[in-house]
């Protein structure tokens, strides 16, 4: 949604407490936000401005704002684990996913790279999302669709086996958040267009050496790269200038290689 349209019935909205806490609502004009320090109706913010001022029930301040896609991910309904915005951007970036690309994906979990990825592309690309598990399509679909209102028209989410994907459909770019991602690679190999790039995404060390070792093995793939994020945030109030003391450390792998012709 543009920024400076006021909020609308069934979208994402955050409220944002005095102490730095973050509530993300789905809105209903029948529904009522409940916490600790008080009580706020949904139809109270529907209608108001994005960055409005509300008091609650009980006198709180808070500030409605729209989620960002970061917000989004963290606060959102999970089923399985999902990609982090930490590693979403440099994933977006070290695989070059941009406007007009089609990109398939392989796991399309709980939805978060699934969305970023939508974003990345714009309505001019296209994004193939491939779930194996019924139940974490289904939980997938249900994001995705409550942060954007409905399923955007350039994203066809499927489920089943994604090698039988990526034999159908060309596609620029591939994204594997697979507990086995190597499995994949020979069948997107024919079908990957050269000069396309592939990014895996791993939690563990001896998954990063096998992906590695599968995609250095091929003939259609060079300029093999896997690389982690840290994020560290840093407390800053008055003259306390300080990292915080707990960060988000490993995640995952990012393993990044260019597809070239045999």
């Amino acid at each position: 949604m543009a920024a400076g349209v006021p909020f609308g019935e069934g979208e994402p909205a955050l409220l944002l407490d005095d102490k730095g806490r973050k509530y993300l609502l789905h809105l209903r004009s029948t529904a009522t936000f409940q916490y600790h320090r008080g009580s706020l109706a949904h139809a109270d913010i529907i209608g108001r401005p994005e960055g409005t001022r509300f008091t609650s029930s009980n006198g709180a301040p808070l500030i409605g704002v729209r989620p960002r896609l970061a917000d989004y991910i963290l606060k959102m309904r999970r089923g399985p684990q999902v990609v982090y915005p930490k590693d979403l951007g440099p994933i977006l970036l070290h695989a070059d996913i941009g406007p007009g690309l089609t990109v398939v994906e392989a796991g399309t979990g709980s939805g978060a790279a699934t969305m970023a990825l939508v974003r990345a592309v714009g309505p001019t690309g296209r994004v193939v999302s491939c779930e194996l598990r019924e139940d974490h399509a289904a939980r997938g679909r249900a994001n995705i669709e409550r942060y954007f209102g409905s399923i955007p028209g350039h994203l066809d989410l499927r489920v089943g086996d994604v090698r039988e994907i990526v034999a159908e459909v060309e596609h620029d770019r591939l994204f594997l958040d697979l507990a086995e991602p190597w499995q994949v690679i020979p069948a997107a190999a024919e079908t990957l267009r050269p000069g396309g790039l592939v990014a895996g995404y791993v939690p563990t060390v001896p998954q990063v050496d096998r992906i590695h070792s599968t995609l250095e093995s091929s003939d259609r793939f060079v300029d093999v790269e896997t690389f982690e994020v840290l994020l560290r945030t840093w407390h800053v109030a008055g003259r306390s200038v300080r990292p915080d003391h707990g960060m988000v450390g490993h995640t995952g792998f990012v393993t990044t290689a260019r597809c070239v012709h045999p």
